[in-house]
């Protein structure tokens, strides 16, 4: 799911302020989205055709990406981007607005950027964009639990929310990025070697650390930090309003990480011996695949074969007109005989 544009969100009570990137349907959904600010007025994209008397110039840009919430087994992991005028990276972000690395910077400063961001006159609403992937806790873990041979591990789906958010505002939006800056997880010499295979024609420079070490990247940070910290609050509020929690002070799950005590209280106590627990967590993590199986978790067995005496669904099928054995056994042929494979 792709949105470009702001979303109404219910109120709340309290006077956080939810940033457009945090929708609130797919969220609760249990479903991964994108989302994209418009482009600003100070950049001028690729797609704006040049008039008769004079020639249009786009304008060169510098794009950062990072992400949060990689460890949580509650929530979504958020891949933010971050985009601005190349002439503008330091003077704006850094001498202007002090942009940090999101874990230097406290929550207070975080959203008062982010508010600022999303606010019409401000100068970075009309110099900067930044777009955000929302990877939801249930797709993260569906991802992760397929067969092994099929599994579509973290770093796997790391990337393609990388590659997915850059194509988003170079080729999508058309916005003229020169160079692009990335902090990685694991060897950043393999990572940056694989985007720029996709993306030929960029500068990319991959790094440990890149929040800390270039604006664009500390920017990213924020935008995916305070994205996924306010979407933590809408869906704990959603879970409180579904247990019509009359307590005024109920017990929160905390930041959501395993190493939280409040996450893993919070986890005990909530967790539904068959079905666990809603689309807000990971059930690919460790710490819900023990709660499940050594804390009263009801194991539920999926038989691969029909009981004896019981009629084969493949039998049913593949039974004639007019009684007689085709011969052939498996549902692939009663669909019709397959040509030999060439391999």
């Amino acid at each position: 799911m792709t949105n470009d544009t702001p979303s109404v969100n219910p109120p709340k009570e309290s006077s956080t302020f939810i940033p457009p990137s945090v929708i609130s349907e797919p969220l609760l959904s249990g479903e991964s989205y994108a989302y994209y600010t418009p482009c600003p007025k100070a950049i001028t994209p690729q797609e704006i055709s040049p008039t008769i008397h004079h020639t249009v110039e786009s304008t060169p840009c510098v794009l950062g990406v990072d992400e949060a919430g990689r460890g949580p087994v509650i929530g979504p992991m958020v891949y933010g981007a971050f985009y601005l005028p190349l002439d503008l990276h330091h003077s704006l972000l850094t001498e202007k607005h002090s942009f940090d690395d999101s874990k230097v910077l406290t929550p207070v400063v975080r959203a008062n950027l982010m508010h600022l961001l999303n606010t019409p006159g401000d100068s970075l609403f009309e110099s900067c964009g930044y777009a955000v992937k929302v990877l939801s806790a249930r797709d993260i873990s569906s991802g992760m639990m397929r067969s092994p041979t099929a599994v579509y591990n973290l770093n796997a789906q790391a990337m393609d929310a990388t590659v997915e958010i850059i194509r988003g505002v170079v080729e999508d939006r058309g916005v003229d990025v020169r160079e692009v800056y990335i902090d990685t997880i694991g060897n950043p010499t393999t990572y940056q070697q694989k985007l720029e295979r996709i993306f030929p024609s960029l500068k990319i420079t991959v790094a440990k650390k890149a929040d800390s070490l270039y604006p664009c990247v500390s920017a990213a940070s924020v935008a995916a930090k305070v994205t996924r910290d306010v979407a933590l609050e809408v869906m704990y509020e959603a879970v409180l309003r579904g247990e019509q929690s009359l307590s005024p002070t109920p017990e929160t799950w905390g930041s959501g990480y395993p190493s939280d005590s409040k996450c893993v209280s919070w986890l005990r106590r909530n967790m539904d011996p068959v079905f666990g627990w809603g689309n807000e967590c990971r059930f690919s993590w460790g710490t819900t695949k023990e709660m499940l199986e050594m804390k009263g978790g009801a194991r539920v067995d999926w038989p691969d074969e029909e009981e004896e005496g019981e009629p084969r669904l493949d039998e049913f099928l593949l039974s004639s007109a007019s009684g007689k054995s085709t011969g052939k056994v498996g549902l692939r042929d009663w669909y019709g005989h397959r040509q030999t494979e060439v391999l």
